[in-house]
């Protein structure tokens, strides 16, 4: 009988590749969230809507930016996977 596979089918977590991706999901997901919230305050201001309609944009550019960030780390693991076989 065979014992070398683990039930988790013989994969190991890259750490490195993990850490160095989430670093930059950081960096990217303050830069976009930021840009959401400022983004919708300004585009509020233009338009001339009230607080709630300020509110609101912003809720759609912070939607818009989690697309992003979803994208963007579906993007880095293909290039970079987060486990490897044993």
């Amino acid at each position: 009988m065979n014992i070398q596979t683990s039930p988790a089918g013989g994969r190991q977590i890259v750490w490195p590749t993990v850490i160095t991706i989430a670093s930059a999901a950081i960096l990217i997901g303050a830069e976009v969230f930021g840009a959401a919230f400022a983004g919708g305050w300004a585009l509020a201001i233009l338009f001339g809507l009230e607080d709630t309609g300020a509110h609101i944009l912003q809720a759609v550019l912070f939607a818009a930016g989690v697309f992003v960030m979803v994208a963007f780390i579906r993007a880095a693991q293909r290039v970079e996977p987060f486990t490897r076989r044993l």
